[in-house]
Formats: structure tokens, C-alpha cells, sequence
């Protein structure tokens, strides 16, 4: 849908055609790229998280301001870009790969690996890291936020639950405040997370440091305010679970790790 423009009318038309025109698997395209990356993308993110708000507070025990959690966050999303960014480049060109653009005279790509050797043939390493600055202003404001908004309704819950202390939370509120977070990040970077798509799915890697801003009036051009919303809702749907578990995951593991010290 951010690609795509008013190709679709919404997300249930947008389904609708996918299996229609493609099948089940079409709505699994760019799996394999976000499922062979979530691990080290994950790991590296939250090191970097921890480790900002240690540079901050200096010390792993303090309890950091929302502010704080923010700096940290952003700082994390930046670091973060550096697995990202390819990640995401391979995942979202591999999901509009289908078989209008194959007759077209696309190319046809195997799957992630094939799509990364013919990148980085053709490109070099700009291929691999195309799109990278949008990336890296897309997860700025996106991690400050996902990261806020966990925390703010954490410490909010535990007032309300656990008398303060956030370590007698049990995972149903920390899923709640998971959710909050995948919502805040969603909300903070959709408009830049439609410019990096439509950096990355793109005939080339872009050149010169003012793309973001180009792309940006093409879409408003094509679209108006409404294209850098396209796919808004079903990205916000997706993420509660998937941040909710995250979060409580990390969580439920800090406080294991702390208990066996």
C-alpha cells in the first residue's frame, strides 16, 4: 500500500487482490529477509538501548527519565540502521516483486540471498545499503518513541499495580505497555517509513543528500497528506502483538539475568 499508491483502496482490498492475483504466499513475500535478521537486528538494538541510557545515567542499575529513555532510543534507532537498512531494502523489494513486474522485464529474485548478490553486483555497496539515511531518519524519532511510550505506560501501570515497582509486573501489564510502545513508533516514523519504501523500491540507489526530501514532494505531488498514511493501520494492528511480546520478552530475560547475579 505505500508503494503502490491508490493501486488499493484500502487493507481488505488490498488482501483481497494479493491472494487473488498471487496466492497465500503472497501475503508471506519478504518474510525470510525480517525472520533470518530479527535476532541480530533485535540483539543490537537493545544493546545499544542499554548502553545509552548507561552513558546517561552512568550506571546500569538507575532508573533513566522519560528523557533520558528518548536520547537512549534515538541513539539506539541510529546504531540499529546499520542491520536495518539492508534488511529492510530486501524485504520490501522482495514484496512487490510479482508476476506484473516479471512480465515487465523486472528481475525475478530467488529470494533474499539472490536479491543481495545481484544488489551488490550491480551496485556495489551502495546496493546493499541503499536507502540508508532514510532508514536511519525514520528509526530516530521511531525508537525514541517506541521506547518512551514502553517505559511512560510501564511506570504508569506500576503505580496503578505493583505500588511503584515495576519488577512486580506481570506480563499481561508489560504486554500492555509493549503495545503502547509498538504504537507510539508507528505513529512517530509512518510518514518517513512511506519515503524510505519508496527510496528503497526505487530503479536505483539514490545519490546526493537531498532524496529524503525529494521523495517526500513526490509523494505529497501524487498523493497529498493521504500517502504518507497509506498502510497505516494495518502496520499499527501488527505491531501491538509483536511489540507486546517483545517487550515483555526482554523484560521477563532482564529480570532472569538479574536473579541469577
Amino acid at each position: 500500500m505505500q508503494i503502490g499508491g491508490a493501486a488499493f483502496s484500502g487493507p481488505i482490498d488490498c488482501l483481497a487482490r494479493t491472494v487473488r492475483n498471487e496466492g497465500i504466499r503472497g501475503l508471506y513475500k519478504g518474510m525470510a529477509s525480517p525472520l533470518a535478521g530479527c535476532a541480530a537486528v533485535n540483539s543490537l538494538l537493545f544493546w545499544a538501548y542499554s548502553y545509552g541510557k548507561f552513558v546517561q545515567t552512568g550506571s546500569l542499575d538507575a532508573a533513566p527519565t522519560l528523557g533520558q529513555i528518548a536520547v537512549a532510543g534515538a541513539g539506539a534507532g541510529i546504531v540499529n540502521s546499520i542491520l536495518a537498512s539492508p534488511v529492510e531494502l530486501i524485504k520490501v523489494r522482495l514484496q512487490v516483486q510479482n508476476s506484473t513486474s516479471i512480465a515487465a522485464g523486472a528481475m525475478l529474485y530467488r529470494g533474499p540471498v539472490h536479491m543481495a548478490r545481484h544488489l551488490a553486483r550491480q551496485f556495489g555497496i551502495r546496493g546493499i545499503m541503499w536507502g540508508f539515511w532514510a532508514t536511519v531518519a525514520r528509526e530516530i524519532p521511531a525508537y525514541a518513541a517506541f521506547y518512551t511510550g514502553f517505559e511512560f505506560t510501564k511506570r504508569g501501570l506500576a503505580r496503578i499495580l505493583a505500588g511503584g515497582d515495576s519488577n512486580k509486573l506481570g506480563a499481561i501489564p508489560l504486554m500492555c505497555s509493549g503495545s503502547v510502545g509498538g504504537i507510539c513508533y508507528w505513529t512517530a516514523c509512518y510518514p518517513l517509513d512511506v519515503i524510505k519504501s519508496r527510496v528503497q523500491n526505487a530503479t536505483a540507489p539514490p545519490r546526493g543528500a537531498g532524496y529524503i526530501a525529494r521523495v517526500a514532494k513526490d509523494i505529497m505531488k501524487e498523493q497529498g497528506i493521504k500517502g504518507f498514511f497509506r498502510g497505516y493501520t494495518p502496520s499499527v494492528v501488527r505491531s501491538i502483538p509483536a511489540a507486546a511480546v517483545t517487550f515483555t520478552t526482554y523484560e521477563l530475560v532482564i529480570r532472569a539475568l538479574n536473579d541469577a547475579k
